[in-house]
């Protein structure tokens, strides 16, 4: 069994604008943009990052805003709801701002003791706000007042026709089963980072996710270092997973292998940081390109939407 893996390190999804993405996550959300660059492999398409201050593992929501793309269609093999930890007692507090910035979807209910707000993105995103009991990880003080700011990742939903060969995944990558209900079943890593719990829903006669605008491309873990990377593939390789070779993504390490119920997982390194480039202060305010699209820049800057600073 995998002992290294701390929780989710960031959740990457589709768009299909860049200006109201930015907008919902800086403004509405009161996160902050911690990196504005391109997608490795296609540089004409914004990689925006949001998370707290540092981007620390754990808070981090990436998008690929793909100008036009159609809608995604839900289904089994994909990540449903991604869920924020906010504070108790502070829902009241965000339903009235959504409520007043026409963010859509709004509906309350309870999961294992925990309060939750529903609500959804520009593009239909499926979220929830969770009330989070000690909570400690320090928020962005952007938008929204410290005390009822988001504090980084609760969980993220896997939507599966069965649960059996993804919970026994889950399990040898250091997760636990906590709770069970109907066809709900709850994971989660020990001492982790914070953003440590995964649930598994179970919709049989669900067909099949059709990805878009709104759905979530791939999820990832963290482990601290490259090291620690190194024994986490070769231990799911040694089980039997295709997993890709290491991915210099500049801010983080990541590997890539599909999971038996269809998801995209990524397994990406602490080290070494959004700030490996840029001053803490300016974070996520000037276009950063990988080294390779250095050359496009003077046609990224020109043709890519103009995003605040």
């Amino acid at each position: 069994m995998i002992k290294t893996i701390k929780g989710l390190h960031h959740i990457t999804s589709l768009a299909s604008d860049a200006v109201s993405n930015n907008a919902f996550f800086t403004d509405v959300l009161g996160l902050r943009r911690v990196k504005k660059t391109v997608n490795f492999d296609e540089p004409s398409v914004y990689h925006l990052y949001y998370g707290d201050e540092l981007g620390h593992p754990g808070s981090v929501m990436t998008y690929f805003p793909f100008p036009g793309i159609r809608q995604g269609h839900t289904g089994f093999g994909e990540v449903g709801t991604t869920a924020f930890s906010v504070p108790v007692g502070s829902l009241n507090f965000w339903r009235e701002r959504f409520s007043g910035k026409k963010v859509t979807g709004l509906k309350d209910d309870e999961r294992f003791g925990e309060k939750r707000l529903h609500f959804s993105g520009p593009d239909n995103d499926a979220f929830v706000l969770v009330e989070t009991k000690d909570d400690a990880r320090k928020p962005w003080a952007g938008e929204v007042d410290a005390n009822r700011a988001i504090r980084g990742f609760h969980s993220a939903s896997l939507r599966l026709r069965d649960d059996g060969a993804t919970s026994e995944l889950l399990k040898f990558m250091g997760y636990q089963q906590v709770d069970a209900k109907d066809n709900l079943k709850r994971f989660a890593i020990p001492e982790g980072n914070g953003a440590n719990l995964i649930d598994i829903e179970t919709f049989p006669s669900a067909s099949h996710a059709d990805q878009g605008a709104g759905s979530v491309h791939h999820i990832a873990f963290a482990v601290e270092n490259r090291a620690k990377q190194l024994e986490v593939r070769q231990a799911l390789v040694d089980t039997g997973y295709a997993v890709t070779p290491v991915i210099d993504r500049d801010y983080f390490w990541a590997i890539y292998f599909r999971t038996p119920g269809g998801v995209l997982f990524e397994v990406a390194t602490n080290e070494p940081g959004f700030n490996r480039d840029e001053d803490t202060a300016h974070l996520g305010e000037a276009l950063k390109l990988p080294a390779q699209h250095e050359r496009l820049r003077t046609f990224l800057e020109k043709h890519l939407q103009p995003l605040p600073s």
